[in-house]
């Protein structure tokens, strides 16, 4: 990717307990967006939130929460984006995927 470049964020709104085949679904996509070699993602776990079911998900400072809000980002060209999409929304049964524009403003790979 290159400063100036118009890419695509894929975002994955899920819950932490929820799963495909057994397996955590924020686990199975972000393996299926590194055997496609996305360019780059991360999942990040919330303190707390809500979706479309309204059921509020929170952590308490003095209580472990294990169904947390997880939210996962991914950013690469357009047509990589889009060879995952089916694929990703297959495994997400519960949950919002979004894509939308973005600008890259600073991007320096590994050495």
């Amino acid at each position: 990717m290159y400063i100036g470049e118009n890419v695509k964020t894929l975002s994955v709104y899920l819950d932490e307990k929820d799963k495909f085949h057994h397996k955590p679904v924020y686990e199975a996509v972000l393996d299926i967006l590194h055997e496609n070699n996305i360019a780059g993602a991360s999942i990040f776990r919330g303190a707390g939130g809500f979706g479309a079911d309204g059921v509020m998900h929170s952590a308490k400072m003095l209580e472990l929460s294990s169904d947390l809000p997880i939210k996962i980002e991914a950013v690469d060209s357009e047509e990589k984006i889009d060879a995952v999409l089916s694929e990703i929304c297959n495994v997400v049964e519960k949950g919002l995927v979004t894509v939308g524009n973005t600008m890259v403003l600073r991007c320096r790979e590994r050495k």
